[in-house]
């Protein structure tokens, strides 16, 4: 009788495989449980701070050097300030109006005040937790740029008010349109690391804000340079260190798309600083320190939408295109038009973004990213980025200005002529630099 003890287990093996013939998929399966990866985890924790690192100093010290002597505290005070509200707002919803499911549009509150957010919750490789802190770093840097739009005469309550709603209704909505599972994604748009999230919203919003709060007093008639370029190429430099955690770590994973997305990020930064430098010594006689730290923010600007779908030789060309372009609309745009962009947002960040954007789609390598572009056989591309950048701009123009309004009935959005005759420093502050 001994042989019929193995008959159980025959009996079981053989059922096991013959379930296996009929659907192996069913028979094989396990569920895939998320396993932290600790290399990938190493390389976010890195770039999480790298990115924070570009708005504190980094964008503090490149627009603190910009404006001048009197209002050198505020522009610092305002990025500085920027940094701990979105901290807070995007803890509270911002997380989850941009990566909870939602809808197409926006995401709900399910992870509202971060619910849900434990130590063994994965996103991917990685710790939730610290995904939700590297997105964090990228909805502090975006309403930071803007103020450099509106600098020397905004209120400080206003500005306050103005790029906490700004977060929480463009910001958020937007970033789920692209990255959260919105429409803009499921359509294809092309945006690795924020060209339409970070540089065409806040390009735009800048444009918009600093038409409605109208131009500085003097502007165009009075000198209005830069105190110290010093401090401006210091933040240039952290920035340009700091973005290979915004374009490298949008891979979240340490891996060959990352390592790529560093080496066009260089190229295209290096090519566009170089560009504006020439262009602007044969327009004006003389390269300027500040041209060429404006070319190379151009060039990092551009480089973002296409830093994980184009090959090196694509950056070349990206960065050619914007410090040309950019440098167009810092000058020549922007003096043809008469509107007082202070620290040209638009014109590095909003002109920079639509051009990486609209090139994305042409250069992008399907071996790289995984979509071909136009050079590819792929020219429905360069239309789906379109549509991406014309949904973006309509979308922050129009909720920019009904936003500014609102501010503007609650507590005005500019401080009066006194006050900005005598600088922001002292009236708002309190403080003066020596």
């Amino acid at each position: 009788m001994k042989p019929f003890r193995f008959l159980p287990f025959l009996l079981s093996a053989g059922l096991f495989a013959l379930a296996a013939v009929a659907d192996p998929a069913t028979a094989f399966a396990q569920e895939e449980v998320p396993v932290l990866d600790t290399g990938d985890t190493a390389w976010m924790l890195t770039s999480t701070a790298l990115v924070l690192l570009m708005t504190i100093p980094g964008l503090a010290l490149f627009y603190g050097g910009m404006v001048r002597k009197k209002n050198v505290l505020a522009i610092v005070m305002q990025v500085f300030a920027v940094c701990c509200l979105m901290t807070v707002l995007w803890m509270v919803a911002g997380y989850s109006l941009a990566f909870s499911e939602g809808g197409a549009y926006v995401g709900d509150l399910s992870k509202a005040m971060l619910s849900g957010l434990t130590l063994d919750a994965m996103s991917g490789t990685i710790p939730e937790s610290l995904f939700m802190v590297f997105q964090m770093t990228f909805a502090i840097i975006t309403p930071a740029l803007i103020v450099g739009a509106f600098a020397d005469r905004m209120k400080f309550s206003a500005m306050l008010l103005f790029t906490g709603i700004w977060m929480l209704c463009i910001y958020a909505p937007i970033t789920h349109w692209v990255w959260g599972g919105g429409f803009l994604g499921e359509a294809g748009v092309l945006d690795f690391a924020g060209g339409t999230v970070v540089h065409i919203n806040a390009g735009i919003a800048g444009l918009v804000a600093c038409i409605v709060v109208g131009k500085r007093n003097g502007y165009g008639t009075e000198p209005m340079a830069p105190h110290n370029l010093v401090l401006s190429i210091i933040g240039a430099s952290l920035l340009w260190v700091g973005w290979f955690g915004f374009n490298a770590g949008s891979a979240v994973a340490a891996n060959g798309t990352a390592a790529m997305a560093m080496a066009v990020t260089q190229i295209a930064t290096a090519s566009a600083a170089l560009t504006w430098m020439f262009v602007e010594w044969m327009h004006r006689g003389k390269p300027s320190v500040l041209g060429i730290v404006s070319g190379a923010v151009a060039g990092l600007v551009a480089i973002t939408p296409a830093s994980g779908f184009v090959d090196p030789s694509g950056a070349l060309y990206i960065g050619l295109a914007a410090g040309a372009a950019c440098y167009w609309g810092a000058v020549v745009l922007k003096n043809a038009l008469g509107y007082d962009d202070s620290l040209d947002v638009f014109g590095v960040h909003g002109i920079g973004g639509i051009v990486g954007a609209v090139l994305t789609g042409v250069f992008a390598v399907e071996a790289i990213g995984g979509t071909p572009g136009l050079l590819e056989g792929n020219p429905g591309q360069v239309w789906t980025q379109i549509y991406g950048i014309g949904a973006t701009i309509i979308y922050c123009a129009v909720g920019s200005f009904i936003i500014l309004k609102v501010v503007d009935v609650l507590v005005g959005l500019r401080v009066s002529e006194e006050v900005e005759r005598d600088g922001l420093d002292l009236a708002l502050h309190g403080e003066v630099v020596q």
